[in-house]
């Protein structure tokens, strides 16, 4: 699976994290979660953090697990 990318966020005055990717708003944090996401980017790599906070890390195999039998299907 290749590393998440394009990614970026930008932290407003009022404290509001806006995550972006590619241009585009994919979500927006506040209060508590933007600190916690805050602390968690500082510390590892932030491509990896904003994706898995974003729900942006599921690539490839989503239909096919829908499918399985063990998935009510």
């Amino acid at each position: 699976m290749p590393s998440p990318s394009g990614f970026s966020y930008d932290l407003r005055p009022d404290g509001t994290v806006v995550v972006w990717h590619h241009g585009r708003a994919a979500a927006t944090l506040r209060g508590d979660r933007a600190t916690r996401f805050l602390a968690e980017s500082a510390g590892g790599d932030p491509q990896l953090v904003m994706a898995r906070w974003t729900g942006n890390y599921k690539r490839g195999n989503e239909r096919t697990a829908s499918r399985h039998p063990r998935n009510g299907r």
